[in-house]
């Protein structure tokens, strides 16, 4: 059976220039995000950007506690975090039409956009181990606490995040009414979920009245206590 509630927003940053913000993941200190031509890292704590690589970003962002993945051209970058260096290439299951991703256990779970497929893929060659189907096109994808969350948009309907079954089965979701676009989407660690949108935002998103905190501080639990204040980024 599957559950349904609305979304809090905790915190609002950005713009961080034209365009969306695409993959996003988290490194356990920095919120790595996605933006056409570079990959952007957010300290949430000081509420600044700390770190630009220059890299094709075009969509979803993984890290698996080492390189970060990043998905571009058709191909998923394995990257240095230190300098961008780009380490090696894989293909990408969705053969350009993918979207989000996240890492777990030695695979990559990478959404296919318009396809609204999610692919379980080995990280190291690219092979196609499990796919799920979905209802909806799929954007960003997190694994958190041994379940595959993704979320939906751009299809006429108020965004969500969905908690799935190991059969793609919905359990969960989150709506998120009000907001017009979610792409990238990873867990905090703490029960929220930094997503990418529309207009070069960042959001910090949770269960309604969870009254959650940010990446290392309370700053955005207690904006959203206060009724969801936009914060405001130039960078």
């Amino acid at each position: 059976m599957t559950t349904t509630q609305e979304a809090e927003i905790l915190g609002e940053y950005g713009p961080f220039g034209p365009g969306r913000v695409h993959g996003v993941t988290f490194d356990g200190t920095l919120v790595w995000f996605a933006r056409d031509n570079e990959l952007v890292a957010f300290d949430p704590e000081s509420e600044k950007v700390v770190r630009r690589l220059a890299v094709p970003a075009e969509a979803g962002t993984a890290f698996d506690g080492e390189h970060l993945y990043q998905l571009a051209q058709g191909e998923i970058f394995v990257i240095r975090p230190s300098d961008g260096r780009v380490l090696r290439k894989i293909p990408a299951p969705g053969k350009g039409g993918d979207s989000g991703m996240a890492w777990a256990d030695g695979y990559l779970w990478v959404g296919e956009y318009r396809a609204a497929k999610i692919h379980q893929i080995d990280a190291k060659t690219g092979e196609i181990v499990k796919t799920l189907s979905s209802d909806r096109f799929v954007t960003g994808v997190s694994w958190v606490d041994g379940a595959l969350w993704h979320g939906v948009s751009d299809d006429a309907r108020p965004p969500e995040l969905r908690r799935l079954a190991a059969d793609g089965t919905i359990e969960e979701t989150l709506v998120l009414s009000g907001v017009s676009h979610v792409s990238g989407v990873e867990s905090n660690g703490k029960g929220a979920f930094w997503c990418g949108g529309e207009g070069g935002k960042l959001r910090l998103v949770a269960k309604g009245g969870r009254g959650g905190r940010g990446g290392r501080g309370g700053k955005e639990g207690k904006e959203g206590e206060k009724g969801k204040k936009e914060k405001k980024q130039k960078s």
